[in-house]
């Protein structure tokens, strides 16, 4: 049984619920700000998306070519505006950390009701959309997500050494 098969939401919908709960519990855990194993997952879920041949409605080729492109612009911007929420510091030893806030947090539930909304309106529009979809646009703003912390966390001045 294939878990990312368009044909079975269900466990489709399963798999994508438990991708982003364990990235929503890492990213409100206090981290290191510069691991990179989340862009992994992030561009394995992209290729999922992708490789599903859900991205496009073959019946409707310029309205399923627009519907992507927004959803490409809302993941990008949605994974922008909760980078900037991510609290990011340096311990004593210099060790870049992060955790994200209650406004990451909501950026989530923002970025789920635009995800779902624009859902709606390729359903209403009459666009046939497999569930592997989802995959492309919550791998591409995890991604983002992910590249903007780790540049933040590595901007960080080091601090001064302490004086005896």
């Amino acid at each position: 049984m294939n878990p990312l098969n368009p044909t079975n939401p269900l466990s489709t919908a399963a798999v994508i619920v438990l991708v982003v709960a364990f990235v929503l519990y890492r990213q409100m855990m206090t981290r290191v700000a510069t691991r990179t194993g989340l862009l992994w997952l992030a561009l394995f879920m992209m290729v999922a998306g992708v490789a599903s041949g859900a991205l496009a409605d073959p019946r409707h080729l310029p309205l399923s070519l627009l519907l992507p492109a927004v959803e490409t612009a809302c993941a990008v911007a949605f994974g922008v505006l909760r980078a900037s929420t991510v609290r990011i510091w340096r311990d004593g030893t210099g060790v870049p950390w992060s955790q994200g806030t209650g406004w990451t947090l909501l950026g989530w539930l923002a970025s789920a009701a635009a995800r779902v909304a624009l859902f709606g309106a390729g359903h209403a529009l009459g666009l046939a959309s497999a569930p592997t979809a989802i995959l492309f646009f919550m791998g591409l703003t995890i991604g983002v997500q992910s590249l903007l912390v780790a540049r933040r966390a590595r901007a960080l001045p080091l601090a001064a050494p302490a004086r005896a």
